[in-house]
């Protein structure tokens, strides 16, 4: 039997993963994110959800750029931490240890420890209430050359030991139970 409780965000777990923001190193900031996914794969599109207090927020919609940096098992300490304490009172990166590095095509910064960089254009700004959802179109992609298998090509993600956060907690993600298609797959 099922109980019915009020409405709520209860879709778990999500990708916990650290949003970079800023134009220049003097501004740059993270910002842990849960509200975070895909919208579009043509144009590839995604959308991050940010209360409009938080510091990072102007920056986001004054540059119109943003990165979204997945998290690992190592991370998962300085992605708390930055999800927590302010960018206005703390230097996130310095506190952290965790390396910026200016995107390829955006001036937000991404983190070197991240397995992989999504790098976003602002699109769109829908206020919808606690949190204001950012769509963005993705322009470029930097993966961690030690998850691509030098000799397919193939990009090793789940190697990279993410983590996930699910109703207040984090997660390390589990072993591989299929593969898509698996279901119809001819034996």
């Amino acid at each position: 039997m099922k109980q019915n409780w009020k409405p709520g965000t209860m879709i778990y777990p999500l990708p916990a993963v650290l949003v970079g923001c800023g134009n220049s190193p003097d501004n740059w900031n993270l910002i842990t994110i849960g509200w975070v996914g895909t919208i579009c794969t043509n144009p590839a599109m995604c959308y991050i959800s940010v209360r409009p207090e938080r510091h990072s927020y102007p920056l986001i919609v004054k540059n119109k750029e943003f990165t979204i940096n997945l998290t690992t098992e190592e991370m998962a300490h300085s992605t708390d931490w930055c999800g927590v304490k302010s960018g206005a009172e703390f230097n996130k990166f310095r506190e952290t240890g965790l390396t910026p590095v200016k995107g390829e095509t955006v001036s937000a910064p991404v983190v070197e420890q991240s397995p992989l960089a999504i790098e976003c254009k602002v699109v769109e700004i829908k206020e919808l209430g606690s949190h204001n959802m950012i769509i963005a179109e993705v322009v470029n992609i930097q993966a961690d050359d030690r998850f691509i298998d030098p000799q397919t090509g193939e990009f090793r993600l789940q190697d990279a030991k993410l983590i996930a956060y699910s109703h207040g907690h984090y997660f390390k993600l589990g072993e591989e139970i299929g593969k898509f298609g698996f279901s119809v797959k001819k034996k």
